[in-house]
């Protein structure tokens, strides 16, 4: 009786795993992102055209400059998720690069590496909501591989091929970093510089942004192309645009 009693005990158990499991699958194909799913966006100002164009002209080494509020990250990860998404060229992966400097030092974060940096990742979870109208949209990304974050700290030995490359807050990094990043772009991959001098981060002595080094060699290669952003273009709000414009009428910006 009591073998019986088990023997059934274990079935029941059997059956209620596989029913869950038939109920909350792993990962379901509907719950995947397509290039269908990928909304539209036009550009907005005669800069934002003009990467547009600059993008479909096939440009592989690409900086996107200025004013806060006009897009660039936004148009870069618009254009690199698209052209990731279609299943008929070679790019598999948009590869997101980023400093992990914060505006300020809220001291020592507990976890490992990817839960300390999960933290910098929220403007592209907030983009990639925009683009897909999913509030899952980034975690799916990176779920089917369609996207990754790395740090700084992170990219040294490693080459990224048959990738996009979107280096953010380019002026949050030291010309050690832009160099050592620009050096691990692969076979068939290209390379995107989103930044802006104004929002500069590092404001330790031994910090010192590489930006304005960097942008000295870029702009001595035939293979780079540049679109510098004006307060003009700033689509945020009409209040960023103003306080901006305010800046630029008193000195306050620094030369992109």
């Amino acid at each position: 009786m009591a073998r019986k009693s088990v023997a059934t005990s274990r079935t029941e158990v059997l059956e209620q795993d596989e029913t869950k499991h038939q109920h909350q699958p792993a990962f379901s194909n509907a719950l995947k992102i397509k290039l269908d799913h990928l909304k539209t966006f036009e550009p907005l100002s005669e800069n934002q055209a003009k990467f547009f164009e600059m993008y479909k002209g096939g440009g592989y080494f690409i900086g996107l400059f200025g004013s806060p509020g006009v897009g660039k990250t936004f148009l870069a990860m618009y254009r690199s998720l698209e052209e990731v998404l279609d299943k008929t060229n070679n790019f598999k992966q948009v590869v997101v690069v980023r400093s992990v400097v914060p505006t300020r030092d809220v001291g020592f974060l507990p976890g490992s590496l990817e839960e300390k940096q999960e933290i910098y990742e929220l403007p592209y979870q907030e983009i990639s909501e925009t683009l897909f109208g999913r509030k899952d949209a980034w975690q799916r990304l990176k779920e089917q591989g369609y996207a990754r974050f790395i740090s700084t700290t992170a990219i040294r030995g490693i080459s990224i091929d048959d990738a996009i490359i979107i280096v953010d807050e380019a002026q949050n990094c030291t010309w050690g970093e832009l160099s050592t990043v620009i050096g691990r772009v692969g076979h068939r991959s290209k390379i995107l510089f989103c930044g802006d001098k104004f929002q500069n981060d590092l404001t330790k002595k031994h910090d010192q942004s590489g930006l304005g080094t960097f942008l000295d060699v870029a702009r001595s290669m035939r293979e780079y192309q540049e679109v510098i952003f004006t307060p003009d273009d700033i689509i945020r709000s009409s209040l960023v645009k103003n306080f901006i414009k305010a800046c630029a009428d008193k000195g306050l910006l620094p030369a992109n």
